[in-house]
């Protein structure tokens, strides 16, 4: 089966020649190099009060491409599929990327956005499940570790250099996420290859605790786990632990260097549209820290292709929206 596409303006003046040479619709398609349902769909699709004719035609076009634009020609169906889709947490772009990857809607992301500004005038709730990150400045010191030197850590400088070409999977960057007043925390990792994220409640920072979690969360993926990177939080003093229990190298990043444990710093931000800044995380359950984790490991990620980081850490293909939404409308 041909692939339809469009016509340009430039064939429809040609079809006009041919047809006023007198070439009926198989002809005009033979000559055109298109499908004979294309010439006949263009005639019935674009004709006016005194016929088909080329300007006339074209104008037709642009007219259902702008309505299309705005987002009219889109079914009702199509419209809940996508809704459905940022109800799970995904961004307007990874919606539509997925959309279109999965063989389904086109639609643009900006489109998605006008959509979902109008739903929130009507009462809606729909951009409540946009991330929204406000700016800010972080401060830098310069000159040593305040903080105190870990005991035998290894700078990240020795790490070898298969871990920054992000080539293979099982290296990971690790940290902590503090909640209000210092109470309560999570302990998270992130798969550099993968993106895929990990994470667990700590009642507090302290080193035995944040140890037994660190330690815990990969365990069950040990075939995975060759290096990880933490920062400099005093937290991590049992690294040699830690690394002893999973067989895994730990490398510790420069002091205020945050770039150089970018993802994790990234997938803070994720979990940070869970558990915002201004939240005390001592009550927080477990339940609550798994089901924000599965939601940001099936969300689309441009920088896999829009595969999500579970499909890439398993080595699986999941499909994510229902039934294909091809739109009906040919322009």
């Amino acid at each position: 089966m041909k692939k339809y596409k469009q016509l340009t303006s430039g064939q429809r003046y040609q079809i006009y020649g041919l047809k006023q040479a007198g070439l009926n619709q198989t002809r005009i398609a033979q000559k055109m190099g298109v499908d004979k349902s294309t010439i006949s769909r263009e005639f019935r699709r674009n004709k006016g009060q005194r016929g088909w004719r080329p300007k006339q035609a074209q104008s037709l076009r642009d007219e259902r491409k702008q309505a299309c634009t705005n987002g009219k020609c889109f079914s009702s169906d199509a419209w809940a599929e996508v809704e459905r889709l940022i109800q799970e947490d995904l961004s307007p772009e990874q919606a539509a990327n997925r959309l279109e990857l999965e063989g389904g809607l086109q639609i643009s992301h900006e489109i998605i956005y006008q959509h979902i500004y109008a739903d929130k005038r009507n009462g809606g709730d729909l951009h409540q499940h946009l991330r929204s990150q406000k700016p800010r400045r972080k401060r830098y010191a310069s000159g040593q570790e305040r903080r105190g030197a870990i005991k035998n850590r290894i700078s990240i400088d020795e790490r070898p250099e298969i871990v920054a070409e992000k080539t293979r999977m099982g290296d990971w960057e690790g940290d902590t996420v503090i909640g209000k007043n210092h109470k309560g925390g999570l302990v998270t990792l992130a798969e550099r290859k993968s993106r895929y994220v990990l994470a667990g409640h700590i009642r507090s920072k302290h080193a035995a605790g944040v140890t037994a979690v660190t330690t815990r969360l990969p365990t069950p993926y040990k075939d995975k786990c060759h290096t990880i990177t933490f920062d400099n939080g005093k937290e991590f003093a049992e690294h040699e632990k830690m690394a002893a229990e999973l067989k895994a190298d730990i490398y510790f990043a420069n002091p205020y260097h945050s770039w150089e444990r970018g993802l994790n710093e990234n997938s803070n931000g994720l979990l940070r549209q869970y558990f915002p800044k201004g939240m005390e995380l001592t009550d927080i359950t477990e339940e609550q820290v798994q089901e924000a984790v599965e939601r940001i490991n099936h969300r689309p990620r441009k920088v896999l292709g829009f595969r999500t980081p579970h499909e890439v850490f398993f080595g699986v293909e999941l499909r994510y929206t229902k039934q294909p939404l091809a739109v009906a409308l040919r322009t």
